[in-house]
């Protein structure tokens, strides 16, 4: 029988991924839990293992491209299963296609529709034995016997874009194409808008590059923060030359154990301290049902800048960690963030997220709240400057942050408040190191 492995929805809402490479060939014999590809997706660059045994017959995808959740990448050829036996297989991993009334307000498609099974597979034909296909060949070929099934948005959309909306994959139910699906459409050929600007601007040297799926879901999540959150943003200074000082001493004293100490596990510490007296700055917002979610554990984003994207690894239960171990499982995940290892787990349920932009230049920013948290402190460059001191001037370390919240659920005094107990840790850190 000839099984059909679609690309899965490998957690948390995967719309699509691109294809960094393949680990099978035509022909080439693979057993079950064996990876195929090496995909990367919104959050994630990961291997897809395969779900069966058997011989590729036919690699959907070449890499570079784009391939939506549910599409094929594979072809298996399972060998020695036919009739009752495959069918028997099947029954146990595919839902029969069935029917079902589909309704949807305001997308101006009702109708029944068909619906396939997650594990859809054909008997074994000739189909197998064609060449490697790209996506958008193996869309350009699908049956067209049948209108294809879209929202009237969309068809106009990919009428304005010159695009057949019969090769655009749908990902709505059943397959219908949506304004999204025609907006992500990647044609095989520069679209004829990109070569009108070319020959339009003749004196311009430009470049048209394709967005990462780090870079496509950092514009949807900036968008999205600003676009629901009520951005309110603080900026303050603290002197830490005591900071400073024991920093200093740790670093030397583990530098020999191989274990880096910067500024940032003391920053989280104070955070967290902070945020069990500032429940507000640890909460999310259910706009829909009227309720704040106010969140009694604390898991801190940090925001990490790779050569591919900024990525938001989360460091769970601060709060119950020690500066040491905090420092440790900094280094960690930053290492895993700039080798692109990050798993899914690591990326997900934080509650408070810092950037440290300060680690390459600039005192102070208007950082964006990462959606649907609800605050987000950033940590500017530390530089020596006056400071008045026992009514002298004398040259303290002094460390720039900014900090914004959604307004809608922090109120100015909450954030004062939050900040001044955060800034007092920092300045005199024994008091972190004794609670």
């Amino acid at each position: 029988m000839k099984y059909m492995f679609k690309f899965p929805d490998i957690g948390e809402g995967l719309e699509e991924g691109k294809i960094l490479e393949w680990y099978v060939e035509k022909g080439q014999s693979i057993s079950s839990g064996d990876s195929l590809v090496k995909m990367e997706t919104d959050k994630v660059v990961t291997d897809i293992p395969s779900p069966k045994s058997g011989i590729i017959s036919a690699r959907y995808g070449s890499v570079g491209e784009t391939v939506h959740v549910g599409n094929v990448l594979v072809e298996i050829d399972i060998e020695g299963i036919v009739g009752e036996e495959a069918q028997s297989i099947a029954s146990e991993t595919v839902q029969k296609t069935s029917f079902e009334q589909v309704e949807e307000k305001g997308f101006g498609v009702v109708g029944t529709m068909e619906v396939a099974g997650d594990g859809a597979f054909l008997p074994a034909s000739g189909e197998g034995k064609m060449e490697n296909k790209t996506v958008s060949e193996a869309a350009a070929t699908k049956p067209t016997g049948r209108k294809v099934l879209a929202t009237p948005v969309a068809r106009a959309m990919a009428k304005d874009l010159g695009f057949d909306i019969n090769i655009i994959t749908g990902t709505g139910p059943g397959g219908r194409v949506s304004k999204k699906d025609v907006e992500s459409f990647r044609p095989s050929k520069v679209p004829a808008q990109a070569k009108a600007l070319s020959n339009a601007t003749p004196e311009h040297d430009i470049e048209i590059v394709p967005m990462s799926q780090i870079r496509k879901t950092i514009a949807k999540n900036m968008s999205r923060s600003k676009h629901n959150a009520v951005h309110m943003s603080v900026m303050d200074e603290v002197e830490v030359s005591d900071l400073v000082d024991m920093r200093a001493k740790l670093k030397l004293e583990y530098h020999d154990k191989g274990i880096s100490i910067s500024y940032l596990p003391f920053v989280i510490k104070a955070i967290a301290l902070s945020l069990k007296h500032h429940r507000s700055l640890n909460a999310e917002i259910d706009v829909e049902a009227g309720n704040i979610i106010y969140k009694n554990y604390y898991n801190i984003g940090v925001a990490v800048d790779t050569e591919n994207g900024l990525v938001v690894p989360v460091v769970k239960d601060v709060d119950k960690k020690s500066i040491l171990e905090l420092a440790i499982e900094l280094n960690a995940i930053s290492e895993k963030a700039r080798d692109r290892k990050l798993t899914l787990d690591d990326m997900k349920d934080g509650t408070f997220t810092i950037t440290s932009y300060g680690s390459i230049g600039g005192y102070f920013a208007v950082p964006v709240i990462n959606y649907p948290q609800v605050a987000i402190f950033g940590i500017g460059k530390l530089a020596q400057k006056p400071i008045v001191q026992n009514n002298e001037i004398v040259i303290g370390n002094v460390m720039p942050i900014s900090m914004s919240v959604d307004h809608r659920i922090v109120d100015g005094g909450e954030v004062a408040r939050f900040l001044n107990e955060v800034l007092s840790y920092l300045h005199d850190p024994i008091k972190m190191l004794i609670l």
